[in-house]
């Protein structure tokens, strides 16, 4: 016997319900694997610690020019930010099942007269989340304030590096982080940032405005790339913005031999001078690869540089020895 016209409505209705449950379903399993939007935090709660940027021009992206052309990196453009008087975090965190639990504050560079946002910043952040970890971009203050010692690295980024290490030990439980696995990378002028956070962290840089100064800003590990400022002839070998403390935190050098831009000694004077203090680093010089590769892919030797980075952070414990997914 046919059914009634209410019979096949409610048929109708029963099969849209299960259909709309079942995409559902399949949306939020999506969402709950997929990697969250970019969070942007503030690393200080109010004005930066004894900061002088009273002549500093409002935040905004420059494009870099070199002989006329605007700067580029393994052929694609690059973006910089500068005139920062608001330092904050970027936030990049992987997809809740591919979670780690290890995070690295990433410190592009630029001298510390500009960030480079993408090439050192963005996109090692989009890495650092292919291997299971949080990639946070530490916005620091630049350029240089007047009234900053000349010829020495400007001590501002030091503050904001310092409080930005305990602020996202602070939120560790929040983000999904182990806090005993909060590690940092860095390029450039970020990469001499990378060092001196890890080796003054025994007294901070400026006075304790809140609790969360009071939480350690001793980074766990440290990779500083193609840096600079760690060798001064003025004091015939290792710049006195660095430390060699006892419990120093364990870096990874990683250089290229042809970089024309930061010596390659830098690396190699800081490597040595660990060394002889009986503390143990690594030290990864390539014979080609310039200045300002960041993670982009180029046919020269430094490339193999992210791959040796993994298994370096593999063997020290502080990514899973098999990976959920590559």
């Amino acid at each position: 016997m046919p059914a009634s016209n209410e019979t096949r409505v409610r048929l109708i209705m029963k099969h849209i319900v299960f259909a709309a449950s079942f995409v559902a379903g399949l949306l939020m399993a999506k969402f709950t694997t997929a990697a969250d939007p970019p969070l942007v935090v503030d690393v200080w709660p109010d004005k930066p610690a004894d900061d002088n940027a009273t002549t500093i021009g409002e935040e905004k992206f420059i494009q870099l020019m070199v002989n006329g052309k605007a700067y580029e990196v393994a052929g694609k453009p690059t973006k910089w930010k500068t005139n920062v008087t608001k330092p904050t975090l970027t936030v990049y965190r992987p997809a809740n099942d591919k979670n780690s639990g290890t995070a690295m504050l990433i410190c592009p560079g630029g001298g510390y007269h500009n960030l480079g946002w993408d090439v050192e910043g963005e996109e090692i952040a989009e890495w650092l989340n292919s291997l299971g970890m949080t990639g946070i971009i530490l916005k620091y203050r630049c350029p240089r304030r007047p009234g900053d010692e000349k010829g020495v690295p400007p001590l501002g980024p030091v503050k904001d590096a310092q409080r930005a290490v305990s602020l996202v030990r602070s939120k560790a439980k929040d983000w999904g982080i182990d806090p005993q696995r909060i590690g940092m990378i860095g390029f450039s002028a970020g990469g001499h940032l990378v060092g001196a956070t890890a080796t003054n962290f025994e007294k901070r840089t400026y006075e304790p405005i809140d609790a969360i100064d009071e939480i350690s800003c001793r980074p766990d590990f440290g990779i500083p790339v193609y840096s600079g400022y760690f060798k001064f002839k003025e004091v015939g070998g290792l710049s006195p913005t660095v430390k060699l403390p006892a419990n120093a935190t364990p870096l990874l050098f990683v250089h290229a031999s042809d970089d024309a831009i930061s010596d390659v000694e830098h690396s190699i004077t800081f490597y040595l001078a660990l060394k002889r203090a009986g503390i143990h680093s690594d030290l990864h010089v390539y014979a080609s690869g310039g200045h300002g590769f960041g993670g982009r892919p180029t046919n020269a030797s430094c490339a193999a540089w992210t791959r040796a980075c993994t298994d370096w952070l593999r063997n020290r414990g502080f990514l899973p020895a098999n990976p959920k997914q590559e």
